[in-house]
């Protein structure tokens, strides 16, 4: 049985388990059970704190586990990682009071640096020659300077909002862009590449819609042009002489210009679906 790391809470959480309900896996119904067992599939889930799951599938308790790239780096764990899952992006960068005036790595030899990934601000400026002392916070990081703990911070970055509400600018190069992503341990189960698979499913399926139209036979070079598929169109003649129904596969984030260009060219009965489910 195939034994399954998921973060129990935290940002990362609800959409790994949504993905996993996408690829088939059944889930706890119940937020305070730590163990799940989907029989049917032949896999066991185990909800824990998602910076914990690299050090469980590092050190071979577990298969494979779901969690940040940036956790998996300040881990230090033997984990590896498998394959990126499209979510939970993030930006790391440092930040100092404005009034300081820092523009570069080099002013903070000798500072201090708060942050809740200490190994990965630590590997980050040793590579670049920089030495500093890491302070390390559990999060809200941005208080640090303020209350006099570091004399600037490393910390995920969105808009800035945060920090600049905290008199705090960015400055320097980016730490890590993180996202979230399976990784593996020493072990290398049979059951990994099936899970694998249909995670991979799962990201086609949010990427892609299915198309399907009427139009006349005579302008199908032109439509095909316009939407040619993963590999080609699947078209089928209809009962009206010269005309064919067209089914293509195309990215979602286009769907609404291929519909435009399509009845331009003069598509009938243009329908969008989605897609539950993909092996490609």
């Amino acid at each position: 049985m195939l034994r399954v790391a998921v973060p129990n809470k935290g940002s990362l959480s609800e959409i790994a388990a949504e993905m996993l309900a996408e690829a088939g896996y059944s889930g706890r119904r119940d937020s305070r059970k730590l163990v799940h067992r989907d029989v049917r599939n032949d896999i066991e889930f185990f909800y824990l704190r998602p910076r914990d799951i690299a050090t469980y599938v590092g050190s071979g308790a577990l298969d494979v586990g779901i969690t940040g790239r940036d956790l998996l780096l300040d881990s230090g764990s033997e984990a590896r990682e498998i394959a990126h899952l499209d979510f939970g992006d993030s930006t790391f960068r440092f930040a100092a009071p404005v009034a300081a005036g820092f523009t570069d790595l080099s002013q903070l030899e000798g500072k201090r640096v708060a942050t809740s990934y200490p190994k990965l601000v630590d590997d980050f400026l040793r590579e670049r020659g920089v030495t500093a002392i890491t302070v390390k916070l559990d999060g809200a990081v941005e208080s640090a300077v303020q209350l006099g703990v570091a004399d600037a911070v490393a910390d995920v970055v969105s808009t800035g909002a945060t920090l600049a509400s905290a008199g705090l600018e960015i400055f320097g190069p980016v730490i890590l862009e993180s996202t979230a992503v399976l990784i593996g341990g020493p072990k290398q189960h049979e059951g990994i590449a099936r899970l694998l698979r249909r995670l991979r499913g799962v990201l086609v399926a949010r990427k892609f819609v299915m198309v399907e139209y009427d139009l006349e036979e005579s302008l199908l070079a032109e439509a095909i042009a316009v939407a040619g598929g993963i590999e080609s169109p699947t078209v089928s003649p209809l009962r009206d002489n010269g005309w064919v129904a067209v089914r293509v596969m195309i990215p979602s984030d286009e769907a609404n210009e291929v519909m435009d260009k399509l009845a331009d060219i003069g598509a009938r009965a243009i329908l969008v679906t989605a897609i539950h489910a993909a092996r490609l």
